[in-house]
């Protein structure tokens, strides 16, 4: 019987010349974010959190539990745009929502808003490309498109929005949330959508419209989506389920424009082939039984509840310090502060 001989022990040093990231993905705050949302608080005021306590968590664990038997059937690899059954729900649902007329084939699946904008990226922007954002806005937005090298370019806001008239006209693409402008709240104006698309056509530029909160609308119907207006083929249409079911999931979806539909299917499957099936399967089923539209019916009612109680808590209590942001749609409530200072904050 052989014996192995026990290798010397070695120091460890560091390499002369250690392997080091592009200075874009140092930049983006992990740390930040693992802290934010591992931590759980008795008074939660983080935005985007949804409340899944009132989830129907047994019809879903029955759903997921049929798709999980039904996959055993079938352990290859599934389509990299998407389970067909969710895409058609989807569209289905998409349209009787929002009056949009859409092609199944045009639907992707994504794991969350954040993959559907890093797919966009592959596919539309070249390094130096200037990015047109919301200011304020979405702070993860930002940061992809500051990791690939695009140019950020902040357009302020006003009470309708986007101030279209800011936009450089070598803008590449322009990323907005028209239902419910994060973080401030007000729905993007008719008049100041219209112009946009005006201004994207006469640029050829490209609209990226991330429908955020958009099933939370308290009140008047919505307006039309820009995808909706959209006659040119300049719109691409984000959408989530991570607030209006369960943000575990890390399901979402994108429509695109037929022009961009092939590329973005092999860019998803070049990322990570597909989202989970059996979540999609169920996720399909969880739509088509009407379970969706009930749970999103029961949270609007709540969360307008909610909503109405934070407003009145605000000015009985900070009249005098804080203005409410005119909103009625979403998950979180703007107030701008009136009389404090960034150290009153702190």
């Amino acid at each position: 019987m052989k014996q192995r001989r026990a290798l010397p022990a070695t120091e460890a040093k560091a390499p002369e010349r250690p392997l080091n990231p592009k200075q874009e993905w140092v930049d983006v705050p992990i740390t930040l974010v693992r802290t934010l949302f591992a931590n759980r608080f008795e008074f939660d005021f983080r935005t985007g959190i949804p409340d899944v306590s009132a989830f129907p968590h047994a019809t879903w664990r029955r759903l997921m539990s049929r798709h999980l038997q039904l996959s055993k059937a079938s352990t290859g690899y599934g389509d990299p745009a998407g389970h067909p059954a969710l895409r058609a729900a989807i569209a289905r649902h998409i349209w009787l929502s929002r009056g949009m007329d859409v092609d199944p084939e045009g639907v992707t699946i994504t794991n969350g808003t954040q993959q559907a904008l890093d797919l966009i990226t592959k596919i539309l922007i070249e390094r130096g490309d200037r990015v047109a954002v919301e200011d304020p806005g979405y702070p993860p937005a930002w940061r992809l498109f500051r990791a690939v090298g695009a140019r950020v370019e902040p357009i302020p806001l006003d009470a309708e929005g986007l101030t279209v008239s800011a936009l450089p006209s070598d803008t590449r693409l322009v990323y907005v949330t028209p239902s419910h402008q994060f973080p401030v709240g007000m729905a993007m104006s008719l008049e100041r959508r219209l112009a946009l698309l005006e201004w994207a056509q006469e640029a050829n530029a490209v609209i990226v419209e991330d429908d955020y909160d958009g099933e939370f609308r308290f009140g008047d119907r919505p307006i039309e989506p820009l995808r909706a207006m959209d006659s040119d083929g300049r719109v691409i249409y984000v959408g989530s389920f991570s607030k209006s079911a369960l943000p575990s999931l890390r399901v979402g979806f994108l429509i695109t424009p037929p022009s961009l539909t092939a590329a973005i299917h092999a860019a998803k499957y070049l990322s990570d082939w597909h989202t989970m099936w059996a979540v999609q399967g169920a996720l399909a089923d969880f739509i088509e039984e009407g379970w969706f539209a009930r749970h999103v019916r029961r949270m609007r009612k709540e969360y307008e509840t909610r909503h109405i109680a934070v407003v009145k808590g605000i000015d009985t209590h900070f009249r005098n310090l804080m203005e409410v942001a005119p909103s009625a749609v979403g998950l979180h409530v703007c107030a701008l502060a009136t009389q404090l200072s960034p150290s009153d904050v702190h």
